[in-house]
């Protein structure tokens, strides 16, 4: 270090803060800390007091007081099993679902002062290496997407004790609180609908049926239409991605050619199989009406614009933050799951 330089500045501590508020060391630390009892005109006076001075809270000596860390752990838990192959980091940006849940849970965290960590769990390694991660105090707790039924994931969760929400009903029974939309539910909206305009030859796209998501839709969707007498539906398995709409597509007009009606288990895969139809010289909606799942963006970036059933992904991911600060907060009360209920948007394509 030169001569001339001057010597490195100080941190601001508490009492400086507390010094320049005229109150004591005592009552800027409970300001600092979310004290409630604090009166709000003494609040702003520190408040103001830390403005001036620049005070930045330590945040490990205050994780020693209160045992928070103030974040939580997104968990994104994924088999390596699809029809397409993509990487598991690339097909999970490229997925609208995922940017919505994140945009739901910062909604309520941010305002919270609650930072958000992204975890992924793809395969044996990855899972134990979260769970040391978990185990070890970094985070408060976990918001968990689990794509698979068999996914151990949610017992070893529970395991840790550690306040956690699902979003999704798990297949198996678990304590763990989840937040899901009815997926039966919107599949019926969808064979109603298709049924009511008339179409009889209608076949699906479903999603992957190692996926409690992609079960439900597939047999909410049948159950509806064979309550309208429909039977005769042919089914092709997707995977919830764009380019396994389009695969999935060619195989549905390949078994049936004369199909009048499709419903895709997801926009995405809804997006990659329009272009497949008008190559094979079929209109939308006038030769083939076609239903998707999610009402995503991917939904608007269809031409025509998809008719689609939309589950409300934002609303649901707020929800699973709230219910996840209450956990934190009384983790011995953990709150009641809750179910969402989709609605149909009806758009150009059917």
């Amino acid at each position: 270090m030169s001569a001339d330089a001057p010597p490195p500045a100080r941190p601001v501590t508490l009492e400086d803060v507390a010094g320049v508020a005229g109150v004591s060391r005592a009552t800027v630390s409970r300001v600092i800390n979310g004290a409630t009892t604090v009166d709000p005109a003494l609040r702003r006076t520190v408040e103001a007091a830390v403005d001036a001075t620049g005070y930045v809270p330590n945040r490990a000596a205050r994780s020693l007081v209160t045992r928070r860390t103030d974040s939580i752990a997104l968990v994104v838990s994924e088999r390596e099993r699809r029809t397409v192959p993509e990487p598991f980091v690339g097909r999970m940006f490229s997925d609208p679902y995922f940017g919505r849940v994140v945009a739901g849970l910062l909604e309520v965290l941010r305002p919270a002062g609650i930072q958000l960590v992204l975890m992924l769990a793809d395969d044996r390694e990855s899972r134990d290496q979260l769970l040391s991660y978990l185990r070890h105090g970094h985070v408060d707790g976990v918001v968990l997407i689990s794509s698979h039924a068999e996914d151990p994931l949610p017992g070893l969760l529970h395991g840790t004790r550690l306040p956690a929400v699902l979003a999704g009903q798990p297949r198996r029974p678990t304590p763990l609180t989840y937040v899901e939309a009815d997926q039966r539910a919107g599949a019926r909206l969808a064979a109603d609908h298709l049924a009511a305009l008339g179409r009889r030859r209608i076949g699906t796209v479903s999603g992957p049926q190692d996926m409690p998501a992609g079960q439900a839709r597939l047999d909410g969707f049948l159950d509806a239409l064979a309550a309208h007498g429909i039977r005769d539906v042919a089914t092709v398995e997707g995977d919830f991605t764009h380019a396994g709409g389009a695969a999935a597509m060619r195989r549905l007009l390949a078994e049936r050619p004369d199909l009048d009606a499709v419903f895709i288990a997801s926009d995405l895969m809804a997006l990659g199989a329009v272009p497949v139809l008008l190559r094979a010289g079929k209109e939308v909606p006038d030769d083939v009406a076609l239903v998707g799942f999610d009402d995503s963006s991917a939904a608007l970036a269809c031409d025509p614009p998809l008719t689609t059933v939309r589950q409300p992904v934002e609303e649901m991911s707020a929800e699973m933050a709230r219910l996840l600060l209450k956990q934190i907060g009384k983790p011995a009360d953990p709150p009641p799951s809750v179910i969402f209920h989709p609605t149909l948007v009806r758009r150009q394509s059917a």
